[in-house]
């Protein structure tokens, strides 16, 4: 089986890597080199931005 294509784009996940702290370390050692700890925070903030865009999108849709 392939693999599958990422949802977020990589500039994306690098901003959020910066945001977290660990971008030293991507850049370094490559997606592989982070924690499932560090792996999961990028997972949790991509969709509480996400969340967030939305909310803000559904507020303004109904003005």
């Amino acid at each position: 089986m392939g693999r599958r294509r990422g949802i977020m784009s990589d500039e994306f996940k690098l901003e959020l890597a910066k945001e977290l702290g660990f971008y030293d370390t991507v850049k370094t050692e490559g997606w592989g080199g982070i924690t499932t700890r560090d792996a999961g925070n990028l997972v949790k903030r991509a969709i509480q931005i996400a969340e967030e865009a939305l909310a803000k999108q559904n507020t303004t849709d109904t003005r």
